[in-house]
């Protein structure tokens, strides 16, 4: 009898030790069109549900946020602007495919950030340093999300707030059959078309659907050490945003 530990990517069970080098190299298949088919597959809604993010988070100048797995850069940029030169933002992502993406972006934005190749699970930043930290779309593909979520806390200084924003478990119950074709049919053929890449856009679906509901993901933050713990559906629960503070 094996006594591996194994977790999901996807649907298909893999040795834990592996989760995060095939995640890697789904977003380094992806980067390089992912904001293209983040407006295809959201029909541009992605930005409202970062937008609903960024005022959520009411950030304030002179303020040290860390963006987390982020990607292109989308919530860094808007924060960069919010904290000024008295803050500090630090766009940080375990793929290096994906920084370098956010990254130029940036520099051809002008938007000044500092920039942190890192594992969720283990934040290489000293204890109480962010007011703010945020992962969007992330989180889903995190092998220990325990580990990460108490990473998280750690590095927050008390009164801080953690954000994270996830596509999650549908509350409409009309919208569920329509989503799952949309899922397992459209969105892996838009991969296919758009970014050559149907397998890794089919993983994204998957991934989408392994990952803890709404419910779940709130009792998780509480017991990482988050209080006054929530959440907000958006989009008929497609996507839920998650909120908890340390005290």
């Amino acid at each position: 009898m094996s006594t591996e530990k194994t977790t999901h990517f996807g649907y298909t069970q893999v040795p834990v030790e592996e989760k995060a080098e095939r995640v890697r190299t789904v977003f380094e298949s992806v980067a390089s069109n992912y904001d293209i088919m983040n407006d295809v597959m959201s029909m541009g809604v992605h930005r409202l549900w970062k937008r609903f993010t960024i005022n959520l988070a009411a950030v304030r100048r002179g303020q040290k946020v860390l963006d987390l797995a982020g990607g292109t850069g989308d919530l860094a940029a808007k924060f960069a602007n919010q904290v000024g030169s008295e803050g500090q933002v630090v766009l940080a992502d375990i793929n290096i495919a994906m920084l370098g993406e956010g990254r130029e972006r940036l520099l051809n934005m002008g938007t000044v950030v500092d920039y942190c190749q890192v594992n969720a699970e283990c934040l290489p930043f000293v204890d109480n340093t962010f007011d703010l930290i945020t992962i969007a779309f992330g989180l889903r593909n995190v092998t220990d999300k325990d580990k990460a979520l108490a990473s998280m806390h750690r590095v927050l200084k008390p009164g801080g707030r953690l954000l994270v924003l996830e596509f999650s478990h549908v509350t409409v119950p009309p919208l569920k059959s329509v989503y799952d074709v949309y899922s397992f049919k459209l969105l892996p053929f838009m991969g296919k078309v758009i970014a050559k890449d149907e397998d890794s856009y089919r993983y994204l679906a998957e991934s989408i659907r392994m990952h803890p509901d709404q419910e779940t993901l709130k009792s998780m933050m509480g017991e990482a050490g988050f209080e006054r713990c929530g959440y907000h559906n958006l989009t008929g629960g497609i996507v839920a945003l998650h909120h908890g503070y340390k005290l």
